[in-house]
């Protein structure tokens, strides 16, 4: 049996590096998107099964905006979004209890940068319930 397939769309090079070295070290097969459009593009060709979305990139919004867009599509509304952001870091503004609202951050979960290996695994395994 395969492991899910896991978009990890982040501005930041190297945390798309370290992240995809713990995703693939771990089974999963790593998609990766340096902003919104690259993103929504392999989210079209590649069809991952969960995605790790910053909410920085181009624009100080695009992850809020990008999680708004997915939900309201039939096509991906079901796909498992997990936001990963050191937002509250650079704002002083703690979006983790806006996660799940479906006008501001409709995301499936949220963890803050930096983020230990081992909860950011257990996180994708409860989002993808064991996939």
């Amino acid at each position: 049996m395969s492991k899910a397939r896991i978009l990890i769309a982040d501005d930041d090079p190297d945390i798309r590096d370290s992240l995809g070295v713990v995703l693939e070290s771990s089974g999963y097969d790593v998609v990766l998107a340096a902003d919104r459009d690259e993103a929504m593009a392999k989210i079209r060709s590649e069809r991952p099964d969960l995605i790790v979305l910053d909410v920085m990139m181009s624009t100080w919004q695009d992850g809020f905006e990008m999680s708004r867009e997915l939900k309201q599509d039939p096509e991906f509304k079901d796909m498992p979004i997990l936001m990963l952001t050191g937002v509250r870091d650079k704002t002083g503004i703690d979006f983790k209890g806006s996660a799940g609202d479906p006008t501001w951050c409709p995301v499936d979960g949220f963890l803050d940068k930096p983020v230990m290996p081992e909860t950011l695994l257990g996180e994708i395994e409860r989002l993808l319930g064991g996939k």
